[in-house]
């Protein structure tokens, strides 16, 4: 996309964000049905044909690949997933198959466990209390626009973004979360990504390429970053460096649905305090596995088979659909092929 046709698009995409709460985008008054008369079906292709969004939201989220719900999860929930987290940091909980994950530069030094040295929790599948999140009602109704009525949780995260240590390895570099997926097709596939504080530029708010939904999912690698990075933070090698880029700024329970081929990633964290959000991919359980390789998916599906070699000592008695299956959840609907 060329800097003319960038510029008219960061300036609706940012009117969108920026728009005081009306009836038509808060989270709990878009339940209206849209009249059959008002659009034509065939001009959506991201979303699905229901009574929750209405006619703007769908629109804004098949041009731009994504859409912000406002204070759509309650602080109650948000302080239950906040303690569950802090009670796996002091080992009081240690659930299967949960992945631990620090900073690189934080892997290096010697810390007791505690929450000031873990980035990530993920996979916290067997986690009762931290799966609730990807049985919400609230949050459900959303995903079901995107995948239609049968839906699995196919991969969970509680990110704890760390203060720089001055190194940037905070950052998280631009990438599409299909690369990590061996599931398709993606238009059948969200992202659910909850602020668990105020987020903004200051703690490392995401970053989208609005639009970039519609292109096709480019090569990813490690980026050469000077101060290291964090295992499996693979980033794009080559993009449109003209594309608009907004920065979504977030409240304490805001969530943001998009799409896996939407190119996004995460700045630095320059505050002293550790910035959470909690997610789940969902994805429709009509998707159907692929074998990824001889694509540009190979080298992450060597990274992940290799690590599960690591913890489980499983080298060559799975494959890559097998980690996925053990995986994924159903949350609504048939486990129909995922």
């Amino acid at each position: 996309m060329d800097a003319e046709r960038a510029a008219p698009r960061l300036r609706a995409v940012l009117g969108h964000l920026r728009r005081p709460p009306a009836a038509g985008l808060v989270a709990h008054l878009t339940s209206q049905a849209i009249s059959p008369a008002s659009f034509h079906p065939q001009q959506f292709q991201y979303t699905q044909d229901n009574n929750v969004l209405s006619l703007e939201q769908r629109r804004f989220y098949e041009e731009n690949g994504f859409l912000v719900i406002r204070n759509l999860v309650s602080d109650a929930n948000i302080e239950r997933f906040r303690n569950e987290f802090e009670r796996i940091c002091r080992k009081e909980v240690k659930p299967p198959g949960l992945q631990i994950m620090r900073d690189v530069t934080i892997a290096k030094s010697e810390h007791n466990p505690s929450e000031k040295v873990v980035t990530k929790v993920q996979d916290f599948q067997e986690d009762e209390e931290l799966f609730r999140y990807c049985t919400l009602p609230e949050i459900l109704k959303y995903v079901q626009c995107f995948t239609g009525p049968n839906i699995m949780a196919m991969h969970t995260m509680l990110i704890n973004k760390p203060p720089d240590t001055g190194k940037k390895t905070s950052r998280h570099p631009l990438h599409q979360d299909l690369h990590y997926f061996p599931f398709r097709p993606s238009d059948n596939i969200v992202c659910a990504w909850t602020a668990m504080e105020h987020i903004d530029r200051n703690n490392g708010c995401l970053v989208v390429l609005p639009g970039t939904h519609k292109g096709t999912l480019k090569p990813h690698d490690y980026p050469q970053w000077e101060g290291g990075v964090n295992i499996m933070f693979h980033g794009i090698q080559d993009y449109d460096r003209s594309n608009a880029r907004v920065h979504l700024v977030m409240e304490k329970g805001d969530t943001v649905f998009f799409h896996p081929l939407l190119i996004h990633g995460s700045g630095q964290n320059r505050t002293q305090g550790f910035r959470k959000a909690i997610s789940c991919h969902f994805a429709s359980a009509n998707c159907q596995y692929i074998d990824v390789k001889g694509t540009s998916q190979e080298n992450i599906e060597k990274e992940i088979m290799s690590l599960a070699d690591r913890l489980y000592g499983i080298k060559g008695d799975v494959s890559m659909k097998d980690i996925w299956q053990f995986r994924a959840r159903l949350v609504k609907g048939e486990r129909v092929n995922l």
